[in-house]
Parts: structure tokens; C-alpha cells; sequence
């Protein structure tokens, strides 16, 4: 059935291990295991440990690979080598995001793309549609890839000790292919979505159990999408459906360092964005504190002190690290200054909340 429920290849792990399974992205995946405030802190102390295979990998090969992926990318894909990797959206004709993903360049006429597990089908669709006139060949190779996600201050060591891949050489979003003959490559880039140093393996599905074996029985801590949300947001990473979306810009998210408006050709969009950086925007994605013990959630209203709706929350978390309620929310640029004050609805309250700087946790990148 085209709607049935998803399983990555360590699914059964998950079960064995007693993690708490839900729905996403049609996945069936491991929102927690041993519980959310000690998977966090086990990412920002030390190590921990994501199955990320729910993720989309799409290659694009043929004489005009860079020529067409600057043609979709808001990053500029033409200067990088072989072994980089780049964050970046893809843009519909109003600027909107039609995706924020990584591109990989892995030869020099040859890019991996890596895209959100729930835009997998759209996002084919769209790169495939917007590959007439180019001399590429786009495939989507997600069915054949499973991806870990090792994070944290020791992710180095563990990757080290644990699984005998030494990653001190890659520096931060570099990525070098171990398993360059075969077919499905094992890929380990220093890249994540937590706030600190990290990597992730691609690799097939057969390979990925054994890494994943190998990380458990060495008492690794297991980790899931639940405080994967917490780490990304408190260091002011977006998600896709929150903080960028069809009709959310990438400048209105606060992004615009990774959108190239000057490239040469440009690429989808890049007129309307190119205006947004150049003028502002009309409403943008700030950081909330929100000066009360209650939490605002995604969809909550965001109102300036007269009452007047302003905008809306896009996420809403009490910060584990930081021991405080925050938000992120797209609001009228009018109130977005730092330190303005506004009121968040919350269970037919209007609560108190100040604007602050959306990057609430300072990562610890590798540099």
C-alpha cells in the first residue's frame, strides 16, 4: 500500500531496545529511549547516537552536474571540491523553500544530494522536472542508503575506539568516501543537527547494522528524533514545516548567508530573493524567551502588547541546557528588533515574552 508505514533497517534494533516508536515522515521511528532530557545531555557532554536513515539521498551525474545543481541551489556549487559539502535550500519561483538539504560534491561531475525524509517524493519530483535542458542524469537513491548520525564532544574518539574510522583529518563539513568501489558508498562526512562536533556515515543497510551493533555494545547512547529537535532548535537550526516551508523564504528565515543571489545565472528564485535581501522582508524568524513557566508550541499566536496578532510560534521547547522556556517564531519585521516586547497566546493566556537572538546555544563545531 502506498501510504503503508515505513521501517529503516534497524527498526527491529529500536524495539529490542524499548525505544518509544512514532510516525514520521512516513517512518516508524524511535522518538526516545531511555528519555529525552538524558539523550540530550548525553549529545552535549559526550556521545550520542541517531538513526538518520529516514533520510532522502539523490544523485545528480553528467557533463552539466555543477551547471545544474547551481541552477536549484541557493548555495554556489561551482567552487567546491571534491570532498566538500554545503548547506543550502532549493527555491520555487516566489523564493518559497521548496527544501534545505546538504549537497556533497563527489566527483567532478557528480553531487549527492541530501534531502528531508518527508519531502522525499516532492523533492525528486521537482529536481527531476527541473532537469530538461540539462545533460544529467537525477536518481533517487534513498531505498539503497542507511545513514547513522554520531554526535557530541566524543564523537571523534568514539567513531575512533568503537569503529575504527579515524575522522580527525575532516574538517567541518568535509566528508571523505571509504568505500569508494562499491556500489552503495560509505560516506563520513563531519557534518550534524545538534549544535556540536559530529559526523555522519552513509553507507548500505548492512554495514550500518554493524556500525550500529558495534556503537550499542560499547554503551553508546541511543538517541531519537525527540531531542534531535531539542539540540537542532536550541542552536538555532531550522526545520522544515517550522522554520522554512513552501512559502517561507530563506531570507525570512534568517538564512540569507546561504542564499549566493550574485552566482552567475543565478537559480530558481534568486530574483525574488535577491530583492528580500536587498529590502528586507515583511516578517522574519526571531528567538523568543518566554517569561513564564509555560511553553509555547508550534502554531501558538504571537501578539505585539496592544493585542494586535503579530505572527505565530514555529517551535516551542523549555531548554534543557539552558534551563528556560524559548521559541523561535515568524512575526512581523516591525517587532523583530532585540529586545521587543510581545505576548504569546498559550492556553487562552497572553504570557509575557522578549525578542532575542534565535541562536540560543553557541555550538561546538570543529572548525
Amino acid at each position: 500500500m502506498e501510504n503503508e508505514i515505513k521501517q529503516t533497517c534497524l527498526h527491529d534494533r529500536h524495539v529490542a531496545l524499548g525505544a518509544k516508536m512514532s510516525p514520521f515522515a512516513g517512518f516508524d521511528m524511535p522518538i526516545e529511549y531511555s528519555g529525552l532530557d538524558n539523550e540530550h545531555t548525553a549529545v552535549r557532554t559526550a556521545a550520542g547516537v541517531f538513526d538518520v536513515s529516514h533520510m532522502g539521498e539523490v544523485t545528480v551525474v553528467g557533463p552539466d552536474a555543477v551547471k545544474f545543481v547551481d541552477h536549484i541551489f541557493t548555495n554556489a556549487a561551482a567552487p567546491m571540491h571534491i570532498g566538500q559539502c554545503l548547506y543550502g535550500m532549493m527555491t520555487n519561483e516566489q523564493g518559497g523553500t521548496v527544501d534545505d538539504l546538504l549537497v556533497y560534491r563527489t566527483g567532478a561531475d557528480s553531487f549527492l544530494l541530501v534531502i528531508n525524509a518527508a519531502n522525499i517524493d516532492k523533492d525528486v519530483d521537482w529536481i527531476k522536472a527541473n532537469a530538461a535542458g540539462f545533460d544529467v542524469t537525477v536518481t533517487d537513491r534513498s531505498p539503497e542508503f542507511a545513514q547513522l548520525a554520531l554526535q557530541g564532544p566524543q564523537a571523534e574518539k568514539v567513531m575512533a575506539d568503537v569503529l575504527g574510522i579515524d575522522g580527525s583529518s575532516l574538517g567541518f563539513y568535509t566528508f571523505t568516501n571509504l568505500a569508494p568501489e562499491a556500489d552503495v558508498p560509505l560516506i563520513v562526512s563531519r557534518t550534524g543537527y545538534t549544535g556540536e562536533d559530529g559526523f555522519e556515515i552513509y553507507a548500505a543497510p548492512e554495514v550500518i547494522i554493524g556500525y550500529w551493533d558495534k556503537l550499542m555494545a560499547a554503551g553508546v547512547v541511543p538517541c531519537g528524533l525527540g531531542c534531535r529537535d531539542t539540540l537542532r532548535f536550541e542552536a538555532g537550526l531550522p526545520l522544515y514545516g517550522d522554520e522554512l516551508a513552501d512559502d517561507i523564504t530563506p531570507v525570512e528565515a534568517g538564512l540569507g548567508m546561504f542564499v549566493k543571489v550574485d552566482k552567475p545565472g543565478g537559480f530558481i528564485g534568486s530574483d525574488v530573493l535577491a530583492a528580500q535581501k536587498a529590502n528586507g522582508t515583511a516578517r522574519k524568524v526571531v528567538g523568543l524567551r518566554i517569561d513564564s513557566p509555560a511553553t509555547a508550541r508550534h502554531g501558538f499566536e504571537v501578539l505585539d502588547m496592544d493585542g494586535n496578532t503579530i505572527g505565530t510560534i514555529t517551535t516551542g521547547y523549555r531548554s534543557l541546557t539552558l534551563d528556560q522556556n524559548i521559541a523561535m517564531a515568524l512575526i512581523d519585521s516591525r517587532f523583530a528588533a532585540l529586545g521587543t516586547q510581545v505576548q504569546v497566546k498559550i492556553r487562552r493566556k497572553l504570557v509575557p515574552a522578549t525578542v532575542i537572538k534565535k541562536r540560543f546555544y553557541t555550538p561546538n563545531y570543529k572548525k
